[in-house]
């Protein structure tokens, strides 16, 4: 069994709920090796313990927009996202450890691939691992919907939206209410958006991630103290109380 998550988004109290839950899943089968898909840090409060927590437990962490936005200029960046990595750089450069840090932000991979390339794992889009967002609608996108399948060899992993669900190759999005919090990866294509740890905008303010044993996919949901998180968002004057406030709702 592995555990996929994504998006956490400097937001220390919902990694460490997450993280719990998956090491109480090990009274069962067991996970072996965690996957992050990118966006460590971005947003959140406590950028280097989160990026100390995934780089001490993941096995395999990608690149997200925002770790590259803290090591390059960011692009295409609203106010709210400019000011908050911006931040996040400054922090991680004053802080003990900064180059160990950066090292390994600068060091993480767009794409990887598993199983003779059925299995794929980004945190954008197959077609732009980094910055496409793949979002429920866009099933009425056909056009842009049967480009990316045509990258996919069978199952892609994805985040960057912070929306969890199923995309099938015949344009129906899946919720986890839709499915159940269960889906059976079979030899149809399907693209996995696993949700968000740090920010989920689904309305549902409990973080998110998945897991996968064999082909069976489990979407799950875990409570964390996003008041402590957004307490600390507000005590710094260069995060938006806004990225406090959205916590609470899952928005």
């Amino acid at each position: 069994m592995r555990a996929i998550l994504s998006d956490i988004h400097g937001n220390l109290e919902a990694l460490q709920a997450v993280l719990a839950d998956i090491d109480g899943l090990n009274g069962a089968a067991g996970v072996d090796e965690i996957y992050c898909l990118g966006d460590v840090i971005g947003y959140g409060p406590d950028p280097a313990d989160c990026i100390d927590l995934v780089r001490d437990r993941c096995a395999l962490t990608l690149l997200g927009n925002h770790d590259q936005a803290s090591l390059f200029d960011p692009e295409g960046f609203n106010r709210t996202a400019e000011r908050a990595i911006f931040w996040t750089r400054r922090t991680l450069e004053n802080g003990r450890g900064a180059e160990e840090r950066f090292d390994f932000l600068g060091e993480l991979p767009r794409t990887h691939a598993e199983r003779d390339d059925s299995l794929l794992f980004v945190h954008g889009s197959a077609r732009n691992p980094l910055n496409e967002y793949v979002f429920p609608e866009d099933i009425y996108n056909g056009p842009k919907m049967s480009k990316i399948f045509q990258l996919v060899g069978r199952h892609c992993f994805q985040g960057h939206t912070h929306i969890p669900g199923v995309f099938t190759e015949d344009l129906d999005f899946l919720s986890p209410t839709d499915l159940d919090g269960k889906y059976v990866l079979g030899e149809a294509k399907a693209l996995v958006n696993v949700g968000s740890v740090g920010q989920p905008r689904d309305g549902d303010a409990r973080a998110s991630y998945v897991t996968l044993e064999g082909d069976q996919l489990t979407f799950r949901r875990v409570e964390y103290d996003h008041r402590a998180t957004a307490a600390k968002i507000y005590e710094i004057p260069d995060l938006d109380n806004y990225l406090g406030d959205r916590l609470a709702n899952g928005q």
